[in-house]
């Protein structure tokens, strides 16, 4: 990590312990600038005055809790990238930062090699992310209707590619893993909650494709998209720096927009054609009142009548409206309520019985880190 005094990236220590907190500017100070604060208060007045990279952030303060500083951090400096470092985790307050956005989580006492190597990956990330912002800003017509938008995404993708900003490909999606890394820090940087969003929808339908005869095809079809299902509505609104609720809230007559859109936005990168009908079809219902197209029946793709319902349960247990629940139980009776009209009765029963049996052992609104496994043909 040898640099320039110049090029050092600068970070915000944030811990109330003296301890710990020298302990961590001693480690840090060869290869970073650094400033420290000791509560949150403290911690906002240097993010507001001074030029920060990452922050380290204890989970408990003074004055605030770290969750509560971070939904901060993240809605006011989308940019910065935050490390939980803290000696009160649990499995709760680790889904929370990572679902707030924290891109890691370490508990004390820490492995200092460890530390080290996450903070230089966050880094990497942050470097990453920061050359998409430029690059989104430059292409304004990546969002709104303008007939060439396909090309302009697939110039976008070039571009971003070319300035070297791109994750480095991942084995697992074979001839897609640079398409997904793109899509991936696509949706990272324009809304985060979108992105949790589509990481549960995603969970949600591919445990459904996991009980049914899919072919290795059909099943990454849909764990692609099912992630990628919502991905229209950055076409619709652009980035949405800062912004916590779903793309969906305040936009009722562009909603309708989102399937078309997305399925434009996907055309460059030679993703499957399931994955496109996934993301074109995903609202239409099975007796034919959905939209874009009204398709009905077993005329609506299977892998979209599947992320139907998935994402249908997301938007029940997680949503704003007072139909929200947080009640597994409760939200599959409202899905079986619908069966037949807006969702497709064959598939509801798999899928209640799935939610059901894992109810204990899972937690609805933790995210994924990037798109599931897909499965070798």
């Amino acid at each position: 990590m040898m640099t320039s005094e110049t090029d050092k990236p600068t970070i915000l220590i944030v811990d109330d312990e003296p301890g710990p907190r020298n302990a961590l500017k001693m480690i840090l100070r060869p290869f970073f600038h650094l400033h420290t604060a000791e509560s949150a208060q403290a911690a906002v007045q240097v993010l507001n005055e001074r030029h920060i990279d990452l922050v380290t952030l204890d989970q408990k303060l003074p004055d605030r809790s770290g969750v509560e500083l971070l939904q901060e951090i993240k809605r006011e400096h989308d940019a910065i990238e935050v490390i939980i470092i803290t000696g009160y985790g649990s499995l709760k307050s680790a889904m929370d930062g990572l679902r707030f956005g924290a891109a890691g989580y370490l508990l004390k006492p820490f492995n200092v090699t460890e530390l080290i190597a996450l903070i230089k990956q966050t880094l990497a990330k942050k470097r990453r992310l920061d050359c998409l912002r430029h690059c989104l800003l430059l292409h304004s017509d990546t969002k709104g209707t303008p007939p060439d938008l396909a090309v302009a995404w697939g110039q976008l993708g070039y571009q971003y590619s070319e300035a070297g900003a791109g994750q480095p490909g991942d084995a697992r999606f074979g001839q897609y893993s640079h398409a997904v890394g793109f899509l991936s820090d696509v949706l990272e940087v324009t809304n985060r909650e979108l992105l949790n969003h589509s990481h549960r929808v995603q969970f949600y339908s591919t445990r459904l494709g996991d009980h049914l005869s899919l072919s290795g095809i059909e099943r990454m079809s849909l764990t692609l998209g099912a992630w990628l299902h919502d991905v229209g509505m950055i076409g619709i609104a652009g980035p949405m720096h800062g912004k916590t609720g779903l793309m969906e809230e305040g936009l009722p007559e562009d909603n309708d927009r989102h399937p078309d859109m997305g399925a434009r936005m996907l055309l460059p990168f030679d993703l499957p054609a399931e994955v496109t009908q996934i993301v074109a079809y995903h609202h239409e219902q099975f007796d034919g009142s959905g939209f874009p197209e009204g398709l009905q029946g077993e005329g609506i793709p299977l892998q979209a009548r599947i992320v139907s319902i998935a994402q249908g349960f997301d938007q029940i247990m997680t949503g704003p409206s007072p139909q929200a629940t947080g009640s597994v139980e409760a939200a599959l009776k409202q899905l079986r309520a619908q069966a037949g009209t807006r969702f497709d009765p064959s598939l509801i029963e798999p899928f209640a019985q799935i939610m059901s049996d894992s109810a204990a052992a899972f937690s609805p609104f933790a995210p994924a880190p990037r798109p599931a496994t897909i499965p070798e043909t």
